[in-house]
């Protein structure tokens, strides 16, 4: 929401009566009051978006916008309208049509939400929906404020045009979200890299970890260079730098630990064939050769091992630091930027 207005009247020389401009007066006031309950409540569902960390308050702020927003209809379809129910009308279509975004559109983006984190591209889908929604939203505001414009044109009503603080909230917020969303969404095409590497560690399959390796290394080096374009949010350079140190950790973790990881696993399933193989062979068949390369495996395995949950243990404390460090820096980006009263 962008605007509120304040109402003034300029009687003109050939007005009718000043009871006429009073009572047009008194509707625009009227739905003056209807709009400003819903922005306020759109701004306490847009500080929970921001501030909460649970999807359950977020939800109940967009139920408690929707009752409000029902509210005002009742209300304004209610009240008689002002020389002919035109205006009415457009009220109504609009609070109606913002209803219905709230109900589908953004429902629809809770339930993306869900698994937007299980591909790029459903992150991409999420974070598009989430705009194509406000922009929505902004489109029928622009068309509330034409309506309003023509209504008071129509009745000799000047109108000085004034942003509330409310709605200097709102543009803010609009503001900082999107810097916000570019940021995340450079840090998820990395980012997802590293989900596929650790399916395949988990896994133990040596050839997707080194394919998923090489993507994860790619993709961070293009990240940093991203990076090196992207402007400061008001001078506030924290969500940069933090996903700068998560991708200098993804490149040190493809480029540096993987192959250890993926020897190990290749040196694994070397002994694990060997031994098939020595167990299949009689005792008395055996040669001193096979026996010495068995051994020589089994030693090589034992070491390995040790290097093995060493590095893992690195890795998953250094991942849960960086990864934390970025999640509370998001946090704390929002928190600062975008007003919690």
């Amino acid at each position: 929401m962008k605007h509120f207005f304040t109402v003034f009247i300029f009687l003109l020389a050939f007005s009718v009566n000043a009871q006429k401009f009073d009572t047009a007066v008194d509707y625009l006031e009227f739905v003056g009051e209807q709009q400003e309950g819903i922005t306020k409540k759109m701004w306490k569902y847009t500080k929970a978006i921001a501030h909460s960390k649970s999807d359950r308050n977020v939800e109940n702020k967009r139920k408690s916008l929707l009752k409000t927003l029902d509210k005002a209809i009742e209300n304004i379809k209610k009240a008689p309208g002002y020389d002919g129910n035109e205006f009415k009308g457009q009220l109504l279509d609009r609070l109606r049509f913002n209803k219905n975004l709230l109900n589908n559109d953004y429902a629809k983006i809770i339930d993306m939400k869900e698994v937007a984190e299980q591909s790029y591209d459903l992150m991409e889908a999420y974070m598009m929906a989430q705009e194509m929604a406000d922009k929505k939203l902004e489109e029928t505001q622009e068309e509330y404020e034409a309506n309003y414009y023509a209504f008071a044109n129509k009745h000799n009503i000047k109108i000085v045009e004034s942003e509330t603080d409310l709605g200097k909230k709102m543009t803010l917020s609009n503001e900082v979200f999107g810097y916000y969303k570019k940021l995340y969404l450079i840090y998820f095409k990395v980012y997802i890299n590293e989900v596929y590497l650790m399916e395949a560690l988990n896994n133990n399959d040596a050839n997707a970890i080194q394919q998923n390796a090489n993507a994860l290394s790619e993709s961070a080096k293009e990240g940093l260079e991203i990076l090196k374009s992207v402007e400061n949010y008001k001078n506030d350079k924290s969500i940069v730098m933090a996903t700068k140190k998560a991708f200098e950790f993804f490149i040190d973790e493809a480029d540096n630990k993987m192959p250890v990881l993926v020897d190990f696993l290749v040196s694994k399933e070397d002994l694990e064939k060997t031994q098939t193989a020595l167990e299949k062979t009689p005792q008395k068949k055996r040669t001193q050769e096979q026996i010495d390369g068995y051994n020589a495996l089994v030693n090589k395995y034992n070491k390995g091992v040790k290097d093995y949950n060493k590095i893992n243990t690195e890795l998953n404390n250094k991942r849960e630091t960086v990864i934390n460090n970025l999640n509370n820096t998001n946090q704390n980006f929002l928190k600062k930027h975008i007003p919690n009263d």
